[in-house]
């Protein structure tokens, strides 16, 4: 699953045709802390794979994934209309409505080391499940 989810990630940070430095950094962050060789990881930036079918995840795995593209998207201090339309597009695909990125973005930090009241923000998200 950690494999998929970083291979989103990844998708998301190539949406504007260059995955920048900080990025990268975040998805090696995640991937390490899910017990991801760091080799494993460079592969994957190397070359993403298309993103499969999400309906799989669990509502606490959607939500994760949720989590993690919206504080992707914002960890180069830079956000790009085709991130955010990638991010709504992964969002419906993990079961949600489009409005979910906007509700949760002011309220997560692209800085991974700050971390938001969790709980709220699923409570937040679980209104724009379809």
């Amino acid at each position: 699953m950690i494999a998929e989810q970083l291979n989103i990630l990844i998708n998301l940070a190539a949406s504007d045709n260059k995955i920048a430095e900080k990025e990268a950094n975040v998805i090696h962050m995640i991937g390490k802390s899910n017990g991801v060789p760091k080799e494993e990881i460079e592969k994957m930036l190397k070359s993403p794979q298309p993103i499969g079918d999400l309906s799989a995840f669990s509502e606490d795995q959607r939500f994760e994934n949720l989590y993690y593209i919206i504080q992707l998207m914002k960890s180069d201090g830079q956000v790009f209309k085709s991130e955010v339309h990638f991010c709504e597009q992964i969002a419906q695909k993990l079961g949600y409505k489009k409005g979910v990125v906007s509700e949760l973005s002011s309220r997560i930090y692209s800085d991974p080391t700050i971390t938001a009241d969790r709980n709220m923000l699923m409570e937040r998200a679980r209104k724009f499940l379809l």
